[in-house]
């Protein structure tokens, strides 16, 4: 995996079929290699228009969306006003949605998230704010709703929209079924939104079953919409979107029909598009080595047929000539990627002593290696990669564990106060502090950020479970490490932004154990996007470390699981596990009692983690064998980063 990054200098609309060379898609979008970049040139689409509007003293009207996308947006909206002088003097908001009921104090309503992210950091005007009120009362709601779609009217019309969209497909909180012409109304949330949402609210049952949100009708009104989407998890609703029939059960594809529409795209959230997944299928191709092996992967699963039995007719009549022309026969193209495919397995991770190397994913020497396992929350590293860890261990290797975060968070109130409530039980003395901790969580509000001391004990409970897991694995308390990142510890699923601090931590560990590997997560679907916040400050980490000696010898492997797998092209170390080693892995997961049942962030997957993720490394052996090779119970798949 490249460390790179580019842009997209612009993303001003395009009519359809003059904006890509593909019949496939029905919106204009551009695609970013991060959403950082992405979220810097939306800002600056939206700096421009209000310098615009200024210039001619006009009021700029924008409508404005709520949730992790729209964030570093609103980030560089700030910087534009605080650094380059940027007034918003002129801007009229109109945000598209809020809960039904809900306080404007409490931390999960938009009203909070825009103050918080936007509004208390410029200088608009106080009446120019508009956000549903989501504590207007029942009877007046409708009356309500009609006159937010006249305010709108009256300020003269949006100028601009900015959107998210939901894994329903939703916009605002346009669920499926929602009409073209709807205007401003309250809806009921579909099952999925309330899941999705249910990490900020700990627990789904806490999740507002209503809310109040701009109508279709009053979107499509807007002179320019902005659609944001970020990550694998929403690649498959934004190909259905940009390239399905235009449906009530996926109300975004309603802006098909939008004269000024761009869809904004990270890598991820564009990796199922047909232009991005099977680009053979589209045009002509640069057959690199990533894209051949792609292709020829993708053939196997097509035709189900393993990598050897591929003839010439089959890449002839799936849009693969020029490949095959570029390589002379079907023979040859088999051959060095069923070689390349073979090579990833080893079930030495650590690499194989005493063995030639030259064709093994890991050097053979050192023999015995220092590790470091980064793992984000306590339990990424035996979800996603226990299996592999069993082994670094047991293969004599010096392994060591880094817990980037305490995830206390993850903790419900109801399995910290049984904790709390069971140490003042057997407690010898008048603990006034565990008694402050079971008063604080019988009588807390959601809505309120953890205290300290809920914090305290939730995190130790996370710290015990990881104990007994790596104590399982045979590894030394004294090669656990619990950093405990400053980020994370807002005790909110909200999280800070990256520090100076973090990255130091993170430096002094890997600078004190002078690893030969690194394994960490790459995996950045995570719900609460926690795990790139924890790459990041590695990545960052080996960057200010690489004029250091050891640094040049050490590889960084990372692995996924949690949410998302490798596919078997992307895949560079393959670690088969027997039926007993699977077993193994099950129990270390389960040391994580806390997790177990009641999942408070489990994303898409409304399945337990260890239930998923055996699916998951399951899967990829089934890949690999159905692809012709060697077949296993299970596989963990890795992927090298390069620097």
């Amino acid at each position: 995996m490249q460390n790179q990054d580019s842009t997209i200098l612009s993303i001003s609309h395009k009519e359809p079929g003059q904006f890509e060379e593909t019949r496939f898609e029905k919106i204009h979008n551009t695609i970013f290699q991060s959403s950082e970049i992405a979220s810097k040139t939306v800002a600056k689409e939206i700096a421009g228009l209000i310098r615009e509007k200024q210039s001619k003293n006009e009021n700029c009207i924008l409508g404005l969306a709520t949730g992790s996308s729209p964030i570093k947006v609103y980030e560089e909206l700030i910087r534009f006003h605080q650094e380059e002088g940027l007034s918003f003097k002129n801007v009229i908001t109109f945000n598209l949605d809020e809960y039904y009921p809900m306080e404007k104090d409490n931390i999960e309503s938009y009203h909070y998230f825009m103050h918080e992210n936007l509004f208390k950091h410029i200088d608009i005007k106080a009446e120019n704010i508009h956000i549903p009120n989501g504590m207007i009362a029942q009877e007046n709601l409708d009356q309500y709703c009609l006159d937010y779609d006249a305010a709108i009217l009256k300020a003269g019309g949006l100028d601009f929209q900015l959107l998210g969209i939901g894994r329903t497909g939703h916009i605002g909180f346009n669920e499926p079924g929602s009409h073209s012409n709807s205007g401003t109304r309250s809806i009921t949330l579909n099952h999925i939104t309330r899941v999705d949402a249910a990490q900020s609210f700990l627990g789904i049952n806490n999740v507002p079953r209503r809310a109040i949100t701009m109508g279709i009708g009053t979107i499509k009104k807007a002179k320019r919409i902005v659609l944001l989407a970020w990550g694998e998890n929403k690649a498959s609703i934004i190909k259905e979107t940009i390239e399905g029939d235009i449906s009530a059960q996926v109300p975004a594809t309603y802006l098909q029909i939008h004269t000024n529409t761009t869809f904004v795209l990270d890598k991820e959230a564009s990796s199922e598009l047909t232009r991005i997944k099977t680009p053979w299928l589209v045009s002509s191709c640069i057959w690199t080595e990533e894209l051949r092996s792609k292709a020829i992967v993708w053939l196997c699963g097509k035709t189900e047929k393993p990598v050897l039995k591929l003839n010439d007719k089959d890449y002839n009549d799936n849009g693969m000539s020029g490949l095959l022309a570029e390589e002379g026969s079907a023979y040859d193209l088999n051959i060095k990627m069923f070689n390349k495919l073979q090579h990833t397995i080893t079930g030495w991770p650590g690499g194989k002593p005493m063995a030639d190397d030259t064709n093994r994913p890991e050097r053979a020497l050192p023999a015995k290696k220092k590790v470091i396992i980064f793992s984000p929350h306590p339990d990424d590293d035996v979800i996603s990669m226990g299996g592999t860890f069993d082994r670094l261990v047991e293969q004599g290797h010096e392994v060591h564990v880094a817990y980037q975060t305490s995830g206390n968070i993850a903790v419900s109130d109801e399995e910290a106060l049984r904790y709390a409530e069971v140490a003042l039980d057997i407690s010898s003395e008048n603990n006034e502090t565990i008694k402050s901790v079971v008063l604080a969580l019988q009588t807390r509000k959601i809505s309120k950020a953890d205290e300290l001391t809920i914090r305290k004990i939730k995190g130790q409970i996370r710290r015990k479970e990881s104990l007994g897991a790596t104590r399982f694995f045979g590894l030394p308390d004294s090669q656990v490490h619990f950093l405990d990142m400053p980020f994370y510890e807002t005790g909110t699923v909200k999280k800070n932004n990256l520090g100076t601090k973090d990255i130091e931590i993170v430096s002094q560990l890997i600078s004190d154990i002078k690893p030969q590997q690194i394994f960490a997560a790459g995996d950045l679907a995570d719900p609460h996007g926690t795990h790139k916040v924890c790459l990041d400050s590695i990545f960052i980490s080996i960057e200010n470390l690489k004029t250091e000696t050891f640094i040049k010898d050490c590889w960084v492997w990372l692995y996924r699981g949690a949410w998302h797998e490798w596919e078997p092209q992307e895949i560079e170390m393959a670690v088969p596990m027997s039926e007993d080693q699977v077993l193994r892995k099950r129990k270390a997961i389960f040391y994580h009692q806390s997790q177990k049942d009641n999942v408070m962030f489990q994303g898409e997957d409304s399945r337990e983690f260890w239930v998923r993720v055996e699916e998951r490394t399951k899967k990829t052996a089934d890949k690999y064998n159905a692809l012709g090779l060697a077949e296993y119970t299970a596989m963990e798949a890795f992927k090298r980063y390069y620097f």
